[in-house]
């Protein structure tokens, strides 16, 4: 038997990529001491803390506005699954702590979606998990966002829309000539 016969077949890892955006992140610096250049392997038992203590947090963000430990990140395995995911926890007791329009007070925490938007202060991160087979291990890739994350994603902007308002382009295309609408349409 050949090497290549014998050798263990190699897992997956999964990767938790996370985009940061701040509008201040050249002037302030906060992010310099993120590791924006290569993946981070943790191990699976370890939870990932984000914040400004040096001394507690993995990733640490320079700024006095963000908490000592801002939040954390578990890894873990779905009851009865081979899925992985990681929950997300508020630690702070100043900041609320939102995740994909979910408010997290302190010590609340959800599962993370595998993709999301986790904000606080004028903080943006994008969050998408590449799933892996590694129970042992995780990886967290970060990235920086040089406009804010909700503008390069085209996400929806959050304008409530009154129920029983008439949009004022119909009155002017009504001079013009009759237009069908379909009230199942969206615009």
């Amino acid at each position: 038997m050949s090497s290549f016969e014998e050798a263990e077949t190699e897992e997956t890892v999964t990767c938790l990529h996370m985009t940061f955006y701040h509008p201040c992140r050249e002037d302030k610096m906060m992010f310099r001491c993120l590791n924006f250049s290569k993946r981070q392997q943790m191990r699976a038992d370890e939870t990932a803390k984000f914040g400004r203590d040096t001394n507690v947090c993995q990733y640490n963000l320079m700024d006095t506005r963000v908490s000592r430990i801002q939040f954390s990140l578990q890894f873990y395995r779905k009851l009865n699954s081979s899925e992985f995911s990681f929950e997300i926890k508020n630690m702070s007791k100043k900041t609320k702590l939102i995740v994909d329009q979910t408010e997290l007070g302190y010590l609340n925490k959800i599962d993370l979606p595998w993709k999301c938007i986790i904000c606080f202060g004028d903080y943006q991160i994008l969050a998408e998990i590449e799933e892996g087979e590694s129970m042992d291990y995780f990886e967290t890739h970060l990235h920086l966002a040089q406009v804010p994350i909700s503008q390069e994603k085209c996400l929806p902007s959050l304008q409530p829309v009154p129920e029983n308002s008439i949009s004022s382009s119909l009155f002017s295309s009504q001079s013009k000539s009759p237009m069908e609408t379909d009230e199942n349409e969206s615009c």
